[in-house]
């Protein structure tokens, strides 16, 4: 377990729900992984590297909901900016992406 935060410092943690409306594969990087484009409604369109290839194929990711933390600084990842980070339950070296059991707006927030 790592260190205990506050709840306000969870409170910091910017999460959302949004809908995966583009998926290209993404050669470059190091690990197997693909390109996203997320809509998050009213918040806009952010692109994210997702390495999620081994339990996903790019149709299987196509307006599938995701939940992802929009307020991380932006990192470089090759040649690609990857402008949110998408969430997944790791499972030895397989990622289960999180999303609500319901169809939601897309940016509604995640507590």
């Amino acid at each position: 377990m790592k260190q205990a935060i506050t709840f306000e410092d969870f409170t910091k943690v910017d999460l959302r729900v949004g809908t995966i409306i583009e998926v290209n594969d993404f050669p470059e990087a190091h690990n197997p992984a693909y390109q996203l484009t997320i809509d998050f409604g009213t918040l806009g369109i952010r692109k994210s590297s997702a390495q999620i290839t081994t339990l996903y194929t790019k149709e299987d990711l196509l307006n599938r909901q995701i939940v992802a933390v929009l307020n991380f600084k932006k990192k470089q990842i090759g040649k690609f900016m990857s402008e949110c980070l998408v969430l997944g339950a790791v499972n030895n070296k397989d990622v289960i992406l999180l999303n609500p059991e319901i169809k939601v707006k897309n940016g509604t927030t995640v507590a």
